[in-house]
C-alpha cells in the first residue's frame, strides 16, 4: 500500500514510518524538519511540509491509499490546534483525492473515563494532574477525535496511555473499551498504527492500547524523565 505519515519525524512516526517500509509499503513521510529525517529508502519519499497548510496537506495525499497521523506536541498553556486542524485539512484532501481510510493517535486521556479496577490515588490524585498539565493539548485531541468521527469516511481512532521507548514489538491489548494499563511503548503503537492502516481492523472506532509486558512503574517514568532534564 502506499501510506503517508503526518508527524513522520516524532518519535512514533519514525518507527511506523520504518515498520511500513519494512513490510512492504510505500511509504510518503511529512513532517516541517525534512532535513534532520533519518530515515532513508528506495520506498520512501520525505516530505517537508506543515499540517496546517492546506495546500501542503493536499499534495501529500494526492495518490496514497491511506493516511496515518502521529502528530504530536509538547504540553504548554498555550492554545493547541494542531491536531483539529491538521486533521480538517488530512480529511479535506482525501475527500478531493479519494481515499477513505485514516487512523490517528489522541490519548487514552481524551476518554473521560478510568479503567476498571483503577487505584483511588490514581484516579483522585495522579490523573487530575496529569490532565490539567495537558489540557489544552487533551481538549485539542477531543476536537480531533469529533472532526475525523463526523468524516464519514472509514477511521480508527488509537488511544495510548503513557508512552515509552519499549525494545520491540510485545503481546500488547488493543480494544474498543477502556482498558487497564497506564503505559504504551512506542513500539506497540507503531505496530497497530500500521496494521490499522492497511488491515482495517477496527473501523468507525476509538481503540485503546496498552503494553501488559515491560511496562516501566510511575516511579520509573519519573526518573526517566528527571534524567533528561535540560539534555
Amino acid at each position: 500500500m502506499r501510506l503517508v505519515v503526518f508527524g513522520a519525524n516524532g518519535p512514533t512516526g519514525r518507527l511506523a514510518t520504518e515498520m511500513a517500509m519494512t513490510r512492504g509499503h510505500v511509504v510518503t513521510a511529512v513532517t516541517r524538519r525534512p532535513e534532520s529525517f533519518p530515515l532513508q529508502g528506495e520506498s520512501l519519499r520525505v516530505v517537508g511540509a506543515d499540517v496546517l497548510d492546506a495546500a501542503a496537506v493536499d499534495a501529500a495525499v494526492a495518490g496514497q491509499d491511506a493516511v496515518i497521523s502521529t502528530l504530536g506536541v509538547p504540553y504548554t498553556k498555550e492554545t493547541v490546534r494542531v491536531y483539529s486542524q491538521g486533521a480538517t485539512n488530512m480529511i479535506a484532501a482525501m475527500r478531493v483525492h479519494g481515499l477513505r481510510r485514516l487512523v490517528c493517535v489522541t490519548s487514552t486521556g481524551t476518554s473521560g473515563e478510568h479503567a476498571e479496577g483503577e487505584t483511588f490515588t490514581f484516579k483522585k490524585i495522579i490523573a487530575p494532574i496529569l490532565l490539567k498539565m495537558g489540557r489544552t493539548v487533551y481538549d485539542d485531541m477531543a476536537r480531533m477525535e469529533k472532526v475525523v468521527a463526523d468524516s464519514g469516511l472509514d477511521w480508527t481512532v488509537v488511544r495510548p496511555a503513557g508512552l515509552f521507548d519499549g525494545d520491540g514489538v510485545t503481546d500488547y491489548r488493543a480494544e474498543p473499551r477502556r482498558l487497564p494499563g497506564r503505559f504504551t511503548s512506542r513500539t506497540d503503537l507503531a505496530d497497530l498504527l500500521v496494521r490499522e492502516a492497511t488491515e482495517d481492523l477496527h473501523v468507525g472506532q476509538f481503540i485503546d492500547v496498552v503494553t501488559t509486558t515491560g511496562a516501566p512503574t510511575f516511579a520509573q517514568m519519573f526518573i526517566r524523565e528527571a534524567l533528561h532534564i535540560g539534555k
